[in-house]
């Protein structure tokens, strides 16, 4: 099992706190995720730096996390940890353990055209082709999510 650091970015002509705003709101967090899965969401504490953070599917399904920093309208990252299987956080197995740690960020810095979006995500081979698809639509829903606030 190898795991690939991605990197996308995108330029927004909005405000840090609106696209900040778009990344992490319920509702609107729910709406550029869709693009990875349908009814995707989180479970958070607002996002609190320390605090777990559970990424699901519909069925309930996914990962946990831990919200590894966090600096409103500049910078999120999170530390993968685990499994979540019916809402439930699973014990760390042999195949899981190769991954956990793995890391998440999103960072705002002033861009040429408005404000840059940065991605660094860790992805294991699996989901290599699909995250390559898939972030770069998700980045535009965020985009148009931003300029509409």
């Amino acid at each position: 099992m190898k795991i690939h650091r991605l990197q996308f970015s995108i330029d927004i002509e909005a405000e840090r706190s609106a696209i900040w705003q778009a990344l992490w709101e319920d509702s609107s967090y729910r709406e550029w995720t869709a693009v990875f899965a349908e009814g995707s969401h989180a479970v958070t504490d607002h996002w609190k730096e320390g605090s777990k953070v559970l990424f699901l599917a519909p069925d309930r399904s996914g990962i946990y996390s831990i919200v590894e920093r966090h600096v409103p309208n500049e910078v999120m990252k999170f530390r993968h940890l685990g499994l979540v299987t019916a809402g439930q956080e699973q014990p760390l197995d042999d195949t899981t353990r190769q991954w956990s740690g793995t890391t998440e960020s999103y960072t705002l810095t002033e861009g040429e055209q408005g404000t840059t979006l940065a991605v660094e995500i860790d992805v294991l081979d699996e989901h290599l082709d699909f995250m390559k698809d898939t972030f770069p639509r998700a980045l535009k829903k965020v985009a148009r999510l931003s300029v509409r606030r």
